[in-house]
């Protein structure tokens, strides 16, 4: 184990080299016209130095997971280059194209990043979920033959503001949370303000309530020492009383500001001011900025002693945001740089000559000895942290309900998949996970559940059934159970996703994730989504139901905007399928997709002609709807099917004569066929495009415009094939049950006259045929925009 000494020595490198780090891309690094201040937060660095000097040098173990604070990134850099993990050309480019990342990314840093930050929040979240995700993969008898871990967050005390942290807390407790770690740097300063009084207790005895041990790290040695002095419980309530603001502003003073307000307070108290006298300025002001935060035996002593058990902790360490620093308190130090000047006499401080700023052990009395503890720490001793898993084996096909009989929804065809996928058994169904915020039921996972049964750590009988209650779901708990049941918020949902999506990275157990969420509220949690993909998570994301269709809820339960997103929405392939053929084989898609290797770097264009063959795996989201509609029963050959997955088919071809083409998505299908069969009376050959997936369209159409920049003249989209089909002289007319700019884009790809219908304003209750209506998109809708885009005979259109 580390000693003291030896940390303290690390933790003035790991200062030094996130300050420098800081400055050389504010002040040395070559700027440009259209440059502006690159910015990296040198006081957040500093007030958390010695936290994460204690806890990656000496208390953390290679199975143990971080969530870095955002603005601590430059302070883990420093920690990973003096580990060996890290690259000096990383730091060099510290927030530089192709650098280090300001804040850690999973995705983009070259580092060992175990949960990406920087959308404030949700990374202290994600490792609740995290923890939770562990003991899931354990109870089913995976990845045993590695110890348990401990998920850590290290949380700056405004981040704490931030409401899904509490949304997390509340779903923690009621799911047994364990072996999880909250840090709080309670430097009580925030960009804009300093902290309100207070904060500490509330924290505490909130934490208290939901289950959590508490350790408040207040005093440091040196000032627990001088509590012990004659007058020092005097200066101890002073302290401990002591508003913030005020703090932060004698700290920055310095010495003598701390005796004259001392003195000026507490008097002429005899022991008091002796004990004062004892000290020098420089002295007096170590004493007053010895906090808990900052003393490295105090640290490890509690970290230590709170590792004997697996309990959730939440430590409270009082902190100086920019301790060590001359910007140490300033109320303008959040994104305040030190000078040039400054920056020198901290070089001449710590020993560090000009020119060898970034050695590793520049300035240490003994670099070999720091360079051992450094790599031998337990945390970097067991190689490489980022697991892998092999892939689960998925069907060659998965079942489809029967086309024929009564009209099915899509939703409940994903529900009957799903089912029959649970009955069947398998590795595929072994390894799928479904979770849902309480809707469980109406979003048609019942069945799975009641085949597979709900997740907890133990066992809770269904006392509906134990009463001999009839119900047609089966509601029994227990540590083999395949359903998380979440409560009432989204935000959490999207979190679990995304930890049950790196299980295969964290846990080395490969999970397949299904959540569920009714469509309009993906809205709700879209940053937690976009924090998901943004870490290359992999999970399927079922939005249902969905749009104005739904329409007896009115306008808050209708979705609009989703579309646009899942279109614009990075590492997540969106798709609205109409038919259950098609929902079949987007699912089997689905499963294979969000297993295969992943790069988010963005540092090249996809080839097109292999993009929508091999490319890289993501996420996946399905908008869904509750209304049944007439299965066409369609062939699915190969190659419909790997259209169908592409983005698109022709349910009726154009020709050479075609006026119009009606491209629609999703649960619109009736009204675009209907549309078509009357078009035929007053327009040559009308064609009916079937819209699988705008996203994958638009993304394939990108990537052949890129091709094609770059020199491969013959690369084209799927979307680029398809419209190469209709005649220059026709129209197209788009339809869907969302926003119309998800199909307004058709036309722009071979230049046809387009016009897009669909639902631009809030929804409101009606029967699906008034505001089919009422928006344009019903069958009328359809033949009268194709009346005003194509010359001909005049559409009819009943009264």
């Amino acid at each position: 184990m580390t000693d003291c000494d030896t940390l303290a020595a690390l933790e003035r490198r790991v200062l030094w080299l996130a300050s420098w780090t800081i400055h050389a891309a504010n002040h040395l690094r070559p700027a440009d016209d259209l440059d502006v201040k690159v910015g990296g937060h040198q006081a957040s660095c500093a007030s958390m130095a010695t936290l994460m000097t204690a806890l990656y040098f000496h208390v953390l173990r290679p199975e143990d997971r971080v969530a870095v604070k955002p603005h601590a990134g430059p302070v883990f850099h420093a920690i990973q280059y003096l580990a060996g993990r890290q690259s000096r050309a990383q730091l060099e480019a510290f927030r530089a194209f192709g650098g280090a990342q300001s804040y850690p990314s999973r995705t983009k840093d070259k580092d060992d990043v175990d949960f990406s930050t920087g959308s404030v929040g949700l990374g202290v979240a994600q490792t609740l979920f995290s923890s939770l995700v562990q003991d899931y993969v354990r109870a089913h008898g995976w990845g045993t033959d590695r110890p348990e871990g401990r998920m850590v967050a290290l949380v700056g005390d405004a981040e704490m503001d931030e409401g899904n942290i509490y949304e997390a807390l509340l779903e923690g407790w009621k799911q047994d949370v364990r072996n999880l770690w909250w840090v709080v740097d309670y430097n009580r300063q925030s960009l804009d303000a300093v902290i309100r009084e207070g904060l500490w207790a509330k924290l505490e005895v909130l934490f208290a309530n939901f289950g959590w041990d508490v350790v408040v790290l207040r005093h440091g040695r040196l000032q627990e020492a001088a509590f012990a002095e004659p007058g020092g419980a005097r200066l101890r309530d002073w302290i401990e009383g002591c508003p913030n603001q005020l703090y932060s502003a004698l700290t920055f003073q310095g010495g003598a500001a701390w005796r004259k307000r001392l003195l000026d307070d507490l008097g002429d108290q005899g022991a008091v001011s002796a004990l004062l006298e004892r000290r020098s300025d420089a002295e007096l002001a170590a004493l007053m900025e010895n906090l808990g935060g900052h003393d490295l035996p105090s640290l490890v002593a509690a970290f230590e002693a709170a590792g004997e058990n697996d309990r959730p902790t939440v430590f409270i360490a009082y902190t100086i945001k920019g301790r060590g620093l001359p910007l140490a308190g300033h109320k303008d130090n959040h994104a305040g740089l030190m000078t040039p000047a400054q920056i020198e006499r901290l070089r001449a401080a710590l020993g560090v000559r000009a020119g060898h700023e970034f050695d590793p052990w520049e300035g240490a009395a003994d670099p070999a000895a720091l360079d051992r503890a450094a790599k031998g720490a337990p945390f970097f001793a067991g190689g490489p942290r980022r697991l892998t898993a092999p892939a689960v084996p998925v069907p060659a096909a998965l079942p489809a309900p029967d086309p024929r009989g009564k009209p099915l929804s899509t939703q409940m065809a994903f529900g009957q998949i799903l089912t029959e996928i649970a009955r069947t058994g398998g590795p595929l169904a072994e390894r799928i996970v479904t979770t849902a915020p309480d809707v469980t039921v109406s979003t048609n996972l019942g069945g799975w559940v009641n085949r597979r049964g709900l997740y907890a750590r133990d066992t809770m009988a269904d006392t509906f059934k134990a009463e001999r209650i009839p119900s047609t779901f089966a509601w029994e708990f227990s540590p083999g159970g395949q359903h998380f049941e979440l409560g009432i918020a989204e935000a959490n949902l999207m979190t679990m996703l995304s930890a049950l999506g790196l299980s295969h990275q964290i846990n080395g157990v490969r999970l397949l994730p299904v959540g569920t969420v009714y469509d309009p509220f993906v809205l709700r949690a879209a940053d937690q989504l976009n924090y998901a993909c943004y870490q290359d998570a992999r999970f399927l994301l079922v939005g249902t139901p969905s749009g104005v269709t739904l329409a007896p809820e009115g306008g808050a339960h209708q979705s609009i905007a989703p579309p646009l997103v899942g279109i614009a929405q990075d590492g997540l392939a969106a798709f609205e399928p109409a038919f259950a053929d098609e929902l079949a084989v987007i699912l089997r898609f689905a499963f294979d997709y969000i297993q295969r290797p992943g790069d988010q770097a963005g540092d090249k264009a996809p080839d097109p002609r292999t993009w929508l063959r091999d490319a890289t795996g993501g996420s996946i989201y399905l908008r869904l709807s509750t209304r049944p509609v007439e299965q066409p029963g369609l062939a699915m050959t190969p190659g419909r099917a790997q259209a169908v997955v592409d983005g698109g088919y022709w349910l009726r071809p154009p020709e050479a004569s075609t006026e119009v083409v009606v491209a629609y998505t999703g649960v619109v299908a009736p009204e675009a066929i209907a549309a078509v069969g009357r078009l035929a009376e007053a327009r040559r050959a009308p064609a009916l495009l079937a819209v699988t997936s705008a996203d994958r369209l638009n993304a394939g159409w990108s990537a052949g415009q890129r091709a094609r920049e770059a020199g491969e003249a013959g690369a084209l989209g799927h979307v680029e094939r398809l419209m190469a089909e209709v005649p220059r002289h026709a129209g197209i007319v788009t339809v869907c049950d969302g926003h119309p700019a998800a199909l307004a884009w058709l036309g722009a790809v071979a230049g046809h006259r387009t016009r897009a219908l669909g639902v631009e304003h809030f929804g409101q209750t009606g029967r699906i045929a008034d505001l089919y209506r009422h928006y344009g998109i019903d069958v009328d809708g359809i033949l009268a925009a194709a009346g005003a885009l194509t010359p001909g005979r005049p559409i009819r259109i009943p009264a």
